[in-house]
C-alpha cells in the first residue's frame, strides 16, 4: 500500500541539493570552526555561507542570524532574555502561539514576571487596537507568531509590530512555520526577533535560528565558548547549518511555485470537503498558509480518525506535533471560541510540493467514507 505523507507542517523532507551539500561535512575531517588552521577555516567559511543564505530568505543580514539547535531553543533564547534585563514586569503573548513559545514564558512568572495573552477573534487573528490596550509602562516584551502551525492563520506582523514600535517594546516573532512558505521581510517587519526552523522548509531537524536586530542588545543565552558572537555558546553543528543554507537558498527560488502548487491542493481539498456532511473547516476566512487545513468531521474524535486514515495510507496529525497523544482540545481552537466537542476532532492536512491531486481525492474518498459510516451507525 502507498503511503501518502499529509504532515508537512510537522516536518517537511530534504528538498533537493540538501544532503549533497551536508555530506561532505559528515564524511570528512573539517575541523572545529573555531579553530584557526586550514581544516577550521574551511568549516568556518561554511558558516558564513550558510548565514548569508538564510539571511537572504527573510532579508535580514548575517550577522544578526544566531544559530541554534531548532526553533524551540531559538523561542526560549528571545524570552529568557527577559529574566537577564529585567527584575519584574509583564510579558504579552498570543493565545495561539506554539507551546514552544507558551511555557517558556509561563516559567517567566515563576520569575516575578505577568504573562498575558493576547486574545484572537472567531477568525484566529488579533486585533492591533485590542494589542495596544494591553501594552503598558511595565510591558518588556510581545511575542507574535506569524503563521498558525494548526490553523495557518496570518497575522499582520507589520502592522502589530508597529504599534510595538509606537510603545517602545521590543517584540520576537516565530516565523517557524511561515519561513520557506510565505515571502518574509525581517528588516521591513518592524520585529526585533525572529525565530526559524529548517526542517519545517526542507532543511535537516536539529537545526534553527534566532534573527535579532541590531538595536536590541538581547543576553546571550547559553554561555562558555564564544560561538555566536557570544550569544550561543558551544561548537557549531556545521553539516546541519550547511544544509539550513541550502534549503534556504531552494525555498527562496521556488517560493513562487510552491504557493502555486500548494494553495491548489488546499482549495481542492477545501472544495471536496464541503461535500461532506458535518465537516467543519476552521479559520476558513481568514488569510492562511498556502499549504494547511485545519478541520473536523462531526462524530469523530482526532486520534481515531488519524488511526482510520493511517490505517488507509495517509500521514495526517491533530494540531501541533508537540501536542500529539494529549486528550485535551487544540489552546489554539479554545482560544478562537470553538467548542470542546469539534475542537477535540480537529484534523491537519499540510502539503508540500510532492503532493497532488490524486492524493487529495483520495484522501477525501476516505474521510467521505468514515463519515458515511458514521451516518450509519446513528441511523441504526
Amino acid at each position: 500500500m502507498a503511503f501518502t505523507y499529509l504532515d508537512n507542517n510537522a516536518g517537511a523532507g530534504l528538498a533537493e541539493g540538501v544532503l549533497d551539500a551536508m555530506l561532505p561535512y559528515l564524511q570528512q575531517q573539517q575541523g572545529n570552526p573555531s579553530s584557526s588552521h586550514r581544516f577550521g577555516r574551511y568549516a568556518h567559511s561554511a558558516l558564513d555561507k550558510a548565514r548569508q543564505q538564510v539571511a537572504n530568505l527573510v532579508n535580514a543580514d548575517p550577522s544578526q542570524v544566531i544559530f541554534t539547535s531548532g526553533g524551540t531553543e531559538a523561542n526560549n533564547q528571545a524570552l529568557a532574555g527577559v529574566a537577564e534585563l529585567y527584575q519584574d514586569g509583564k510579558i504579552l503573548v498570543g493565545a495561539t502561539e506554539h507551546p514552544a513559545m507558551l511555557e517558556p514564558a509561563q516559567r517567566l512568572q515563576r520569575h516575578g514576571f505577568d504573562v498575558e495573552l493576547i486574545p484572537v477573534n472567531s477568525a484566529g487573528v488579533i486585533d492591533a487596537d485590542t494589542l495596544e490596550a494591553m501594552i503598558d509602562d511595565t510591558t518588556r516584551l510581545v511575542s507574535v507568531m506569524w503563521a498558525n502551525n494548526e490553523t495557518g492563520v496570518i497575522q499582520d506582523i507589520p502592522g502589530l509590530s508597529a504599534v510595538c514600535k509606537d510603545k517602545g517594546v521590543p517584540m520576537v516573532c516565530d516565523a517557524v512555520q511561515a519561513a520557506g512558505k510565505l515571502s518574509l521581510d525581517f528588516k521591513a517587519s518592524g520585529v526585533d526577533m525572529m525565530t526559524l526552523s529548517a526542517h519545517k522548509f526542507g532543511g535537516p531537524k536539529g537545526i534553527g535560528a534566532l534573527i535579532v536586530s541590531p538595536e536590541l542588545n538581547w543576553p546571550g543565552y547559553i554561555l562558555g565558548g564564544g560561538q555566536e558572537e557570544d550569544k550561543r555558546s558551544g561548537t557549531e553543528n556545521v553539516a546541519a547549518i550547511v544544509g539550513f543554507g541550502m534549503a534556504a537558498d531552494y525555498v527562496s527560488a521556488n517560493l513562487s511555485a510552491y504557493q502555486t502548487h500548494c494553495q491548489m491542493l488546499r482549495d481542492l481539498l477545501e472544495k471536496r470537503l464541503h461535500e461532506i456532511v458535518g465537516v467543519t473547516i476552521f479559520a476558513e476566512q481568514s488569510e492562511r498558509l498556502p499549504n494547511t487545513v485545519f478541520f473536523a468531521l462531526q462524530g469523530f474524535d482526532s486520534d481515531t480518525m488519524l488511526m482510520a486514515l493511517d490505517k488507509q495510507g495517509f500521514a495526517v496529525s491533530s494540531g501541533s506535533a508537540c501536542g500529539t497523544g494529549r486528550q485535551t482540545p487544540s489552546h489554539v481552537l479554545k482560544a478562537m471560541q470553538v467548542d470542546d466537542l469539534t475542537a477535540l476532532g480537529a484534523v491537519r492536512v499540510s502539503f508540500s510540493m510532492q503532493n497532488t491531486v490524486e492524493q487529495v481525492e483520495q484522501l477525501t474518498t476516505a474521510l467521505a467514507k468514515e463519515a458515511e459510516r458514521f451516518n450509519h451507525l446513528m441511523n441504526r
